[in-house]
């Protein structure tokens, strides 16, 4: 049995840049799994969330694929993350919600240039798309937020380490401040 926090991570609506992000802690990526242990991660290529110490969700909320993994992230994750401003406020993908459902499909399936078999694709292994993008505070409770796109390697590694330790969660000024 393993004294390391158990962390599961995944990402929803977004770039994958979070993600991403935390490979840039560079080196101190060696000190980060002397500490955790990954569950559910594009790191270890699992696929199911089994219980975890900390969930960290990157990605808006767009379809209902993305409603039930954050909800099965919710009930098995002690502390719940939103990683990234996708997560956040909607982010990037949230662009979306100044149009109807209906005139984003049918500018991208049928009216969109370029569109060769003009039809909206309607296949039940395509998760249903949500009428808006959430944050994902709307679905789910969020335990912390860390905001930034993506959040800067720095400010990553202290979220996480002081998350890891028990302590308060504390920035410094030149980590949240952003020009």
């Amino acid at each position: 049995m393993s004294d390391k926090i158990k962390v599961a991570t995944t990402s929803l609506a977004g770039c994958f840049g979070c993600h991403m992000s935390i490979l840039d802690i560079d080196e101190r990526l060696l000190e980060l799994i002397k500490l955790v242990e990954f569950e559910r991660s594009p790191i270890n290529d699992i696929k199911t969330i089994e219980k975890a110490d900390v969930g960290i969700i990157e990605g808006g909320v767009a379809n209902t694929d993305n409603v039930e993994t954050l909800k099965a992230f919710r009930a098995n994750c002690t502390t719940l993350v939103s990683f990234g401003a996708c997560a956040v406020t909607g982010g990037i993908p949230a662009m979306r919600n100044q149009f109807s459902l209906k005139d984003c499909l049918e500018e991208s399936y049928i009216d969109g240039v370029g569109v060769e078999n003009p039809h909206i694709p309607d296949d039940p292994e395509i998760p249903l798309l949500l009428n808006k993008v959430h944050p994902i505070h709307e679905v789910v409770k969020v335990d912390h937020f860390l905001p930034g796109c993506p959040p800067s390697a720095d400010t990553i590694w202290t979220f996480l380490t002081e998350l890891i330790e028990g302590k308060p969660i504390s920035f410094p000024y030149t980590q949240i401040h952003y020009d």
